[in-house]
């Protein structure tokens, strides 16, 4: 049993799956979430990031996105198969999770030379909520893999 809190989502069971397969070997899609994070999902410069099971995190998105605060805290990991965080972002408006605390799960399946990824955002407040992520994870997920596919030597 996992010594880290876990958010109790019981009573915000909406969530949404996507899938999407990244032109990046694992190492390359997990390093770009738990390390580079600023190279195609958080502003640079904002980035307040130690990827181990326990720790929290700090950043803002990309400015041309609109200025929303993300934090969490990791909840489990696995080299280069998966990554679960929590995941709360609002600014004071109805957007994001609306400060609700979520989970979000990456899980990282090797396609030869390509990642499967299977992301799995659980908790939301509201269907409205489920939808805007519903709509804005693929958009996120095909920027990682262009930002993967034109730099080669991350991770």
């Amino acid at each position: 049993m996992s010594l880290i809190p876990r958010p109790d989502l019981s009573a915000r069971p909406l969530q949404m799956t996507c899938e999407c397969s990244i032109e990046a070997e694992s190492d390359k899609v997990y390093a770009a979430w738990t390390e580079r994070l600023d190279i195609w999902f958080a502003q640079p410069g904002t980035l307040l990031m130690v990827a181990e099971p326990g720790r929290p995190f700090f950043f803002y998105n990309r400015d041309e996105w609109g200025r929303h605060p993300h934090y969490g805290r990791f909840l489990d990991m696995k080299a280069n198969r998966l990554i679960e965080l929590t995941w709360i972002t609002g600014n004071g408006e109805a957007v994001g999770t609306e400060g609700a605390e979520t989970i979000l799960r990456i899980e990282l399946i090797p396609e030869g030379p390509a990642t499967k990824v299977r992301l799995t955002h659980s908790g939301f407040i509201d269907e409205k909520s489920r939808l805007g992520h519903e709509e804005n994870w693929p958009l996120a997920l095909e920027l990682l893999n262009d930002v993967l596919k034109d730099n080669a030597n991350i991770g």
